[in-house]
C-alpha cells in the first residue's frame, strides 16, 4: 500500500484525513521486544513496546514511525494493550519538519501519567519485501530470498533497549548480518540486546535464507456483490495471480515434477475460505469449468480446495472465477425502510494471501436511495455507478470501493446503509403479470380474428402469365441486338475480305441468336396453358423474326458474292437497299407487337 500521505494529495479524497502531531520529548522506549517473521512471502513484525512517560503530563497517545525503506511495502499496521489485548485505535498521521517520514499515532486506552509505564503490541505486515535471489532458478533448484530492513527499530523516540528475532523458514541460512550480539539458533536469528539508541536510529539487516513457501500474489482482483430483496446475495470473484517468486529458469517438464516431485517453490493448490452459508459454489476460468477443486463443508466456513489448470511457477499468471450465494437474511438487516448491509470486505483466498489491487462492486437494489458507507479502513471510493439487468427500467446503483495492498487482517466487515421503499418490490412482479397480460392479449386477438387470405386462381394466373411476357421481351431485346452485330460483321467482311475471320464471327452470332430463339419458343409453350392470347402474339413475333432472319441471309449472301467478285457493286447496291427495307419494314411490326404484349 502506497503511501496513504501521498494517496490523500494526489487523490484528495474526502474520507482520507490525516492529522498534525507533534513528538513528545518526554516519551522513553523502555524495553523493545521485536519479532520479524519472514518464514512466509510475507515480513509480519510484531513489537512489544514498553512505554515510560519521563515527563509530568499524562501522555493519552504515541507515534509509530515506518523506516522509508518500507513505507511503500506496508499493508496492515495494528495496536493492542498487552493486559486486555484490547485493540488500540491506530491513525495516519504528519509531524511537521518528517515530511520524508510515515507517522501513525496509537491512542492508548487510558492516560499515561508521568512517571508510568505501559506496554503496547504493535503488529505490521509488509508485502513485496522479501526479494528473490538468486532471481530464476530451474525446476529442481530450491528458492532462496534476501530481507532488507533496518536493524533498529525505527521509532521517533530515544531506546534504552532492544531485542530483534529473526525468524526464518528454516535453519538452511546463506548469510545473515552479524552486528554484535548475535546468535543463531535452528529457525531464529537473535540480535541485540541494543542498549541507548537514539530517535530514527538505522542499521543494515540482511539476511539471506531458504525460502520454498508459495510466493503467490492476486495482482488484480473485481469482487461483485449482488444484492437481491427476494432472498439471495451473490457473491463473484474475478482474480488475476501470479507467482512472484524466482522465474523458473529453463524448460518446465511435467514428467519430472511427476517422477520427481521436485519444483519445491511452485503452488499446485490453494485453499480458499467462505462463509457457512454459501451454496452453488462455482470455480471456472476462461476456458470453461474447472473440475479439479473440491469443496469441504466445515461448521464456520466452506473450505474450497482450488487447483489451478497447471502448477504455478515463478513469474507463471492464472485467472479464474469464483462465485457463490449467500441468503440475504443472514447479512441483511431492516427496519421499516431502513436496510444495513454487514458483509466482509473480502474472502481469504488462500494463507498469507496479499491483494495487490481490488476492486469491491456493491451492486444494490433498484430504488435505494441515501447510501451510506461504513468500514473499518481507509479506502478509495469512486462515483456511483449503474448497473442494468432483467426487468430493470433506471437501473441499479453500484457502489464502487477500489484499495490497494491488503492481507487477511483487512478480512473484516463493511457496513452499507440505505433506505428503499418496499412497495417497489411489487415492480418486478407487475411488469411480468403485464408482460404475460399483453401476451394473452395478442394471442385471444388473433384466435378470434381471421387473417386469411383467399387465393385467386385468376390473379395468380395473370401474374405467371405477366413474369412470362417479362421474359420474352428480355430475350427478343437481346436477339434484337444481334441484328446489329450480323450487320457489323458484313461491314467488316466487305471490307477486309478475310472469310475466315467472317465465318468465325458469324458462327458465335449463330449460336446466340439459336439460344434465344429457343428460349423464347420454350416460353411460349408455357403460355399456352397459362394465356392463349399472349401465345399467339409470341408465335406472330416469332413469324416476324424469321422473316427478318431471311433477309439477313440474303444480305449475306449478297456480300459474298461482291467479295468473290460474281456480283457487280452496282447489282449489290440493289440488292443491299432491297433487303435494308424489308428489314426494316419487319423491324417495325415486331417492336409494335411487343409493344402490345
Amino acid at each position: 500500500m502506497k503511501s496513504l500521505i501521498v494517496l490523500c494529495l494526489l487523490l484528495q479524497l474526502t474520507f482520507c484525513k490525516t492529522n498534525t502531531d507533534t513528538i513528545d520529548k518526554n516519551i522513553v522506549n523502555a524495553k523493545i521486544d521485536r519479532k520479524i517473521d519472514i518464514s512466509s512471502h510475507l515480513v509480519k513484525t510484531s513489537t512489544s513496546v514498553t512505554l515510560e512517560n519521563k515527563g509530568t503530563s499524562p501522555v493519552r497517545s504515541f507515534l509509530f514511525s515506518v523506516e522509508p525503506l518500507l513505507k511503500n511495502s506496508i499493508a496492515f499496521i495494528g495496536a493492542s494493550s498487552k493486559d486486555d489485548k484490547e485493540k488500540l485505535d491506530v491513525s495516519l498521521t504528519t509531524v511537521a519538519g518528517h515530511s520524508d517520514k510515515t507517522f501513525y499515532r496509537v491512542t492508548l486506552r487510558s492516560a499515561l501519567d508521568g512517571g508510568k509505564t505501559t506496554v503496547v503490541e504493535l503488529e505490521a505486515i509488509f508485502s513485496h519485501i522479501l526479494r528473490p535471489y538468486p532471481s530464476e532458478i530451474a525446476q529442481a533448484e530450491k528458492q532462496l530470498v534476501v530481507l532488507e530492513a533496518n536493524l533498529y527499530f525505527y521509532s521517533p523516540y530515544p531506546t534504552t533497549s532492544q531485542t530483534t528475532t529473526v525468524v526464518t523458514t528454516s535453519s538452511n541460512v546463506e548469510s545473515y548480518t552479524k552486528t554484535k550480539p548475535v546468535s543463531q539458533s535452528d529457525t531464529s536469528i537473535i540480535y541485540g540486546p541494543y542498549e541507548d539508541k537514539s530517535a530514527f536510529a538505522e542499521a543494515p539487516l540482511k539476511v539471506h535464507e531458504e525460502n520454498n513457501s508459495p510466493f503467490l500474489t492476486v495482482t488484480s482482483m473485481e469482487r461483485v456483490v449482488e444484492v437481491s430483496h427476494w432472498g439471495n446475495i451473490a457473491v463473484e470473484e474475478h482474480i488475476d495471480m501470479t507467482h512472484t517468486g524466482a522465474s523458473l529458469k529453463g524448460s518446465f517438464s511435467r514428467f519430472d515434477y511427476q517422477r520427481q516431485q521436485d519444483g519445491l517453490a511452485s503452488i499446485k493448490t490453494f485453499k480458499t475460505s467462505l462463509p457457512a452459508s454459501a451454496r452453488d459454489v462455482y470455480y471456472r476460468d476462461e476456458i470453461g469449468n474447472i473440475s479439479t477443486s473440491h469443496m469441504r463443508e466445515m461448521d464456520e466456513s466452506v473450505e474450497v480446495e482450488l487447483r489451478p489448470r497447471f502448477p504455478l511457477f515463478g513469474g507463471w499468471k492464472t485467472r479464474y472465477f469464483l462465485g457463490y450465494n449467500v441468503p440475504s437474511y443472514e447479512y441483511l438487516f431492516f427496519k421499516d425502510e431502513h436496510y444495513a448491509l454487514k458483509m466482509r470486505f473480502i474472502d481469504h483466498i488462500y494463507d498469507d494471501m496479499v491483494v495487490d489491487k481490488m476492486q469491491l462492486r456493491i451492486i444494490l437494489p433498484e430504488g435505494v436511495k441515501n447510501i451510506e458507507l461504513k468500514i473499518p479502513f481507509e479506502v478509495e471510493r469512486q462515483g456511483d455507478q449503474v448497473h442494468y439487468t432483467y426487468l430493470d427500467t433506471l437501473g441499479r446503483p453500484v457502489v464502487v470501493l477500489n484499495k490497494n495492498n491488503l492481507v487477511e487482517q483487512h478480512i473484516q466487515d463493511f457496513e452499507l446503509h440505505y433506505t428503499f421503499q418496499r412497495l417497489l418490490l411489487l415492480q418486478e412482479p407487475l411488469l411480468v403479470v403485464g408482460a404475460f397480460y399483453l401476451l394473452f392479449l395478442v394471442v385471444i386477438i388473433y384466435v378470434r380474428l381471421d387473417f386469411a387470405i383467399t387465393k385467386d386462381e385468376a390473379k395468380e394466373s395473370r401474374m405467371r402469365v405477366a413474369g412470362f411476357i417479362d421474359e420474352v421481351q428480355n430475350a427478343h431485346d437481346r436477339r434484337s441486338a444481334l441484328y446489329q452485330s450480323y450487320d457489323d460483321a458484313i461491314n467488316k467482311f466487305k471490307s477486309s475480305k478475310d472469310a475466315a475471320a467472317f465465318s468465325a464471327g458469324r458462327k458465335k452470332i449463330d449460336a446466340d441468336y439459336k439460344q434465344l430463339t429457343q428460349q423464347i419458343q420454350n416460353i411460349q409453350a408455357q403460355l399456352k396453358t397459362e394465356g392463349a392470347e399472349a401465345s399467339e402474339k409470341v408465335a406472330e413475333l416469332q413469324r416476324l423474326d424469321s422473316l427478318y432472319k431471311e433477309q439477313v441471309g440474303l444480305a449475306i449472301m449478297a456480300a459474298e458474292k461482291l467479295v468473290a467478285g460474281k456480283m457487280g457493286r452496282q447489282q449489290y447496291l440493289d440488292a443491299e437497299a432491297a433487303t435494308t427495307s424489308k428489314c426494316d419494314d419487319t423491324y417495325k411490326k415486331m417492336e409494335s407487337l411487343r409493344a402490345t404484349l
